[in-house]
């Protein structure tokens, strides 16, 4: 009896243990997933958390766009004690020498009442930076009426009103492209827009500035539609995604659509607006479903790389089409094992450095302007090693027992889950290491969005893609956005469809500067 007792003693002892180790290791996740949310909601301002974030992250899944403190610390090159310093920028003047100026002489007092009695020997000169704010004029086109001296009682001769953007339209194209420069430049929504003109002495409603971009948006399609082209064409893209919150009448608040974006590394940039996140966003990236085939040829049977996160639409997408290879991204990767740093800071440090010897290799063949052959040898022969010794170790790792739920668990299971992708970049000289280039490209958008909370409905998104496509893709080869709106906006009305490929912003910047144009990487 007494035996028995103590064996469901012992039982019990080791049903309780289980309970409190399961029970810490719950503990352990869940102090991981709040200094994660402290950080990303209490960091620098750039790197807060989306709301809309939150109910994935207190689910177990992580948010796929970098934290306070992953994107706060140097980058993984500067992880290199004898990495060589950046030479400083050149500082720009504090008064630029291309402003008109504006001369102003204080003549003394005494000189003043008697100028004859001094002789002028120099002068000392004081510059200051002046301002004078925008203003508005009104343009009167004049269309005189003739009629023929012989024959006066004849129908009058008048010339005819030049193509336009819309018949009794008051805005010309380059106020048009002040209110897009302000919207998708300057980030300001329409109302503060409209306070601004105010000031200026002119009223103008803010649904009268959002229909003149829809206007501007519905005439910029087809070149919005010529860079689409280019990127059906090309064999390697970058390609993510970014929520964007739309009004939908009727729901009582504010849903969730996507833009996505497909980046040419050194080359354009082109947005898609889809109202979900799923695979069918991908679509117009690649062949429109099969509409306007490009030179008679199926491009969607062309061989192509994507490069992207793990997010589990892509490969979802993919399974059915070999000629497409999927490329993992080794930012993302070091970031899930950064955030993980706490748990076992020596062995996440040894990993992080690997890393960072592929990012010194990377910045070495920039400095040097590599193409992909010596790009694809010097990988070969120095990052392989590096890689395959990371591998070993990350799958040493994952035989350990580390919590799955935890941050470096996550981090292993997402590291082997890619690691295909990922050994990409080892065997192609044309691409890059990381998908950083499409994230720095989807910014803007956040930084709008900030400011103005959400779209009008669900179609706008349409026309903001379009917008948001001609606008980056100027801030990229350093054209003044504005400049180029009122140019291609007086000009388009009077073209015929086929001409819009030269109106693209890499056509345009060429066109005037005589030599073919290049985005900054």
């Amino acid at each position: 009896m007494t035996d028995a007792r103590e064996k469901h003693l012992l039982d019990e002892i080791a049903r309780r243990d289980a309970i409190i180790e399961r029970q810490e290791a719950e503990i352990v996740v869940l102090r991981q997933n709040i200094d994660a949310l402290t950080r990303k909601i209490f960091g620098v301002s750039s790197e807060k958390l989306d709301p809309a974030q939150l109910e994935l992250l207190l689910e177990g899944i992580d948010a796929k766009k970098p934290d306070a403190a992953a994107s706060g610390a140097p980058g993984p090159a500067a992880e290199i004690k004898n990495h060589k310093k950046r030479k400083p920028r050149t500082r720009a003047p504090r008064i630029p020498d291309h402003l008109p100026v504006q001369r102003e002489e204080l003549v003394p007092a005494e000189v003043q009442v008697a100028p004859g009695a001094f002789r002028r020997i120099g002068e000392e000169i004081r510059e200051q930076l002046g301002f004078k704010p925008a203003e508005f004029y009104r343009v009167q086109l004049v269309r005189p009426k003739y009629v023929r001296i012989d024959n006066p009682v004849a129908k009058p001769f008048i010339a005819p009103l030049p193509p336009s953007l819309q018949e009794r339209c008051i805005a010309t194209p380059g106020l048009i492209a002040e209110v897009i420069d302000n919207r998708f430049v300057c980030h300001l929504p329409y109302y503060r827009q409209e306070e601004i003109f105010a000031r200026l002495g002119v009223r103008i409603h803010r649904k009268t500035l959002c229909d003149w971009t829809l206007l501007a948006s519905d005439w910029l399609a087809i070149i919005h539609r010529e860079i689409q082209y280019e990127h059906w064409r090309c064999p390697y893209r970058q390609i993510d995604e970014t929520p964007l919150r739309y009004l939908a009448p009727g729901t009582g608040k504010a849903r969730q659509g996507y833009l996505w974006t497909s980046n040419i590394p050194g080359g354009s940039v082109f947005y898609h607006w889809h109202d979900g996140r799923e695979a069918a966003g991908l679509e117009a990236l690649f062949d429109g479903g099969g509409a306007g085939m490009l030179e008679k040829r199926k491009v969607k049977d062309l061989p192509r790389i994507i490069q992207c996160d793990g997010y589990s639409a892509y490969p979802a997408w993919v399974k059915d089409k070999p000629w497409i290879k999927l490329m993992g991204c080794h930012a993302h990767m070091r970031r899930k094992f950064f955030e993980a740093s706490d748990q076992n800071p020596r062995l996440i440090a040894w990993i992080l450095r690997q890393i960072a010897h592929l990012y010194h290799i990377e910045e070495k063949l920039r400095e040097a302007k590599a193409g992909p052959a010596l790009r694809l040898a010097v990988r070969y022969s120095e990052s392989r090693m590096v890689h395959q010794r990371l591998h070993k170790a990350i799958t040493l790792l994952a035989k350990r027992s580390i919590l799955p739920k935890s941050k470096l668990g996550k981090a292993v299971q997402y590291a082997l889950n890619q690691w295909t992708q990922l050994e990409v970049y080892l065997t192609d000289g044309r691409v890059e290491i990381d998908n950083n280039l499409v994230e720095n490209a989807i910014r803007p958008t956040k930084l709008g969005a900030k400011n103005w909370l959400f779209l009008g409905n669900v179609q706008a998104g349409k026309k903001c893609a379009i917008l948001y496509t001609i606008v980056e893709n100027c801030r990229r080869l350093g054209i003044d956005t504005r400049e180029y709106l009122e140019d291609v906006l007086t000009r388009l009305p009077a073209m015929k469809a086929s001409e819009a490929a030269s109106l693209t912003p890499a056509n345009w910047l060429a066109a005037r500067t005589g030599k073919k144009a290049r985005a900054a990487a």
